[in-house]
């Protein structure tokens, strides 16, 4: 049975950090793509930040994000993470790991192209 873990969210001031952690078992291999999503109260789920996890791992991010967070990946220990820094009151929201084994690139980050997900872990940005 696949397993998605997420944890390290918070409540942290504006401009502050916060890394987020993914745990994945149940799997055999490590997935192709990881992703990190988020859904904030009364708006849709978008994607964050993706990573191919094969050839040194490409990575994606949404615009809103860019040059604030960063993904990667631990693959002996099937694990990614999201260093989130210079967070602002908009990142608030409810963060959500997810796998796939089989999606294309151009779909890295629509929420509704992956399999797996996990529980998800809340981020709260607030002076």
């Amino acid at each position: 049975q696949v397993q998605l873990v997420e944890s390290g969210g918070g409540s942290v001031q504006p401009g502050g950090s916060l890394r987020l952690s993914c745990a994945t078992s149940g799997y055999t291999y490590n997935f192709k793509f990881m992703g990190w999503f988020r859904q904030a109260p009364g708006k849709e789920r978008e994607g964050v930040a993706a990573i191919y996890t094969r050839n040194g791992g490409t990575t994606y991010y949404s615009d809103s994000v860019k040059g604030r967070f960063t993904i990667s990946q631990d693959n002996a220990k099937k694990t990614v993470y999201l260093q989130m820094n210079s967070l602002e009151p908009e990142d608030t929201a409810m963060y959500y790991c997810a796998a796939d084994q089989w999606l294309s690139a151009r779909y890295a980050l629509a929420p509704g192209t992956y399999d797996y997900w996990g529980q998800g872990t809340q981020v709260t940005v607030s002076s």
